[in-house]
């Protein structure tokens, strides 16, 4: 008999291993793509728009990556991603030492190629787990992001100084780091990823008692997003998305206006960053054991209560819980969202709709990205605040009206139009 337990946590690990390695790589390439946009474009009003083009290449990329990932196995597909991305780390390193805004940008969209195939390893994880564990390995994988964090920011100094020492612009070493960390991912998932997940996938389906997702036809998009379930994991996910980095994204520059160090300013990102995915752990077995409905209202919670507490107060402790409540809020929507809507899913429909998904999520993501400046001159701290307060309502109270309609039938048997 085969051990599908043994096999999914080899799968989870690996995928826990490849997200720890991009994220790194992510966040260390992060930390200078301000820098770099505003020297190369010789204006420093775009010095955000390389995040912006990279999270639109995230965007559209989780399209053609779980497109792949269902022609040729999550394996080959999640492979061929990270060496995009890795490809895209090489012409943007090329491309700060040759002094061209164009070709930098163009990098950036690459390498979010390698972003997306990572945001799509937590799916992957789900669907080798039966329903009443897919909470806890989604959340295995995503706290991935917590090692990256950590690691990312102290790969910039020694790179730097690397490039600097070899004759090179010092800007330019986080990204040939992270050529190489994107490399080897790929052959991390080449190597270990196996058996293919969407394989294992199809036998768990099979076996498990707690989903009907066998007994249905296949069903379009547009129809699965139709559903109550899958609308309001989608939801959940999206304007999580949106209120956090929207609120997050400008309190350095708030804190700077306000006259904080960087030192103060990198202690609330930090907190932030903690919330965002130290958390992990304890949002899948919450998931779990609650259910996904109840996590993903908590989170919405968490993200009203951080931004009607943000504007509150401009010193450092206020900020940071404000801030921390953020990256909490935002991680247990992400986590309760993805679990409910991979519920949602039969195997043939995963791939197709958990990129769809990731698509909106990124467009989310660099709207709010983009917005976030303008609104801040526009209206202030205080009123994006409240904005993010009350859309963060707007999946608390989905998904309340979503667990009334179903009460007493299991949230991964819901999958009723509405």
């Amino acid at each position: 008999m085969t051990d599908y337990t043994r096999i999914a946590r080899k799968i989870t690990t690996t995928l826990f291993v490849n997200q720890s390695l991009v994220s790194a790589g992510f966040i260390a390439t992060a930390t200078v793509s301000a820098i770099i946009g505003a020297q190369l474009s010789g204006n420093p009003a775009l010095a955000g728009v390389p995040a912006a083009v990279q999270q639109l290449g995230v965007a559209f990329a989780a399209l053609l990556v779980s497109a792949s990932m269902d022609r040729i196995g999550r394996r080959r597909g999640l492979a061929l991603g990270l060496m995009v991305g890795a490809l895209g780390a090489g012409m943007a390193a090329s491309a700060v030492m040759d002094g061209s805004f164009a070709l930098f940008l163009g990098g950036l969209l690459l390498m979010g190629v390698a972003l997306a195939a990572m945001q799509l390893g937590r799916f992957a994880a789900a669907e080798v787990h039966p329903t009443k564990n897919r909470g806890r390995a989604i959340s295995y994988v995503v706290i991935g992001g917590a090692v990256g964090s950590i690691l990312g920011p102290l790969l910039v100094g020694p790179s730097s100084r690397w490039a600097q020492q070899a004759g090179l612009n010092e800007l330019s070493g986080p990204y040939m780091v992270a050529l190489v960390i994107y490399t080897l991912a790929a052959l991390v998932i080449t190597i270990w990823l196996r058996p293919d997940p969407r394989d294992v996938g199809v036998k768990i389906a099979e076996i498990d008692t707690e989903s009907d997702v066998q007994q249905r036809p296949t069903r379009t998009v547009s129809q699965i997003f139709r559903t109550r379930g899958a609308f309001v994991a989608i939801s959940a996910m999206v304007i999580g998305q949106v209120v956090m980095v929207m609120i997050m994204g400008i309190t350095s520059l708030y804190m700077k206006n306000h006259q904080h160090t960087l030192t103060n300013i990198s202690l609330v990102i930090s907190a932030h960053t903690f919330g965002m995915y130290a958390f992990s752990i304890i949002s899948g077995r919450l998931t779990d054991r609650w259910g996904r409905g109840a996590v993903i209202m908590t989170g919405s919670g968490l993200l009203v209560a951080a931004g009607l507490l943000a504007p509150l107060s401009t010193e450092v402790l206020p900020l940071s819980v404000a801030l921390l409540l953020l990256g909490i809020g935002w991680n247990f929507c992400y986590v309760g969202g993805s679990t409910l809507l991979s519920d949602q899913l039969s195997p043939p429909e995963r791939a197709k709709t958990q990129g769809t998904n990731d698509l909106m999520l990124g467009i989310a993501t660099a709207s709010a990205s983009l917005s976030s400046g303008l609104m801040y001159a526009t209206v202030g701290y205080n009123v994006m605040g409240a904005i993010g307060a009350a859309l963060a309502l707007v999946p608390l109270g989905l998904t309340g009206w979503w667990l009334l309609k179903t009460r007493g039938v299991p949230e991964s048997q819901v999958v009723q139009s509405s």
